[in-house]
C-alpha cells in the first residue's frame, strides 16, 4: 500500500514537471555583464573569476566600456519564424528606460543564448544598472518575460 502511494505521488510530480516545461516560449536566464576596455566580461573561463571580475568592474565604472546582456531563451511552437528579443533597462542617471532589440530566427525547441550589447557612448548615459526587463515577442504578441526585482 505504501508503494502505491509513493508511485502515485511520483506520477503527480513527473506530470507537473512536464506541464511546467510545456510553455511555448520562455526566457530562462538573463545575465547582465559589464565589459572592460577590451570588451571582456571575465579574465578566465572560471565562473568564480567572472563574478570576481564583475564585482571589480562594478566598483570601478571608469574602467568599463559597455554593458552586455546574455539571455538564454527557448521558443517551441510559434506561428512566426521571426522572433524579437527585447531588453529594457534603467540606469542610475536616467529614469527613462533604454531599449535594445534583436531579431531572432526560431530553430528547434532547444534553448539558445543570445547577446545584446550597449555601446560605450550610450553606456556613459546609463552609469550603473538599476533594473532590467527581458521580453520575447512574435509580432505584437508577448511570448515570454523575465524581469529583475526592481523593475
Amino acid at each position: 500500500m505504501r508503494w502505491l502511494r509513493f508511485f502515485t505521488a511520483a506520477l503527480v510530480f513527473v506530470g507537473a514537471s512536464f506541464a511546467a516545461d510545456a510553455a511555448p516560449a520562455r526566457i530562462i536566464k538573463v545575465l547582465p555583464h559589464l565589459l572592460d576596455q577590451e570588451g571582456r566580461h571575465t579574465l578566465s573561463p572560471s565562473l568564480y573569476e567572472r563574478d570576481a571580475y564583475q564585482a571589480y568592474l562594478r566598483k570601478n565604472l571608469a574602467k568599463c566600456s559597455g554593458l552586455r546582456f546574455d539571455i538564454q531563451w527557448k521558443a517551441k511552437e510559434t506561428n512566426s519564424s521571426d522572433l524579437k528579443l527585447r531588453i529594457e533597462f534603467r540606469g542610475s542617471k536616467e529614469a527613462k528606460p533604454f531599449v535594445l532589440e534583436q531579431t531572432m530566427k526560431r530553430r528547434s525547441g532547444a534553448s539558445r543564448w543570445s547577446s545584446l550589447t550597449l555601446a560605450s557612448d550610450d553606456f556613459k548615459k546609463v552609469d550603473d544598472l538599476v533594473s532590467w526587463r527581458a521580453t520575447l515577442w512574435s509580432g505584437d504578441q508577448l511570448l515570454a518575460e523575465q524581469k529583475s526585482f526592481l523593475w
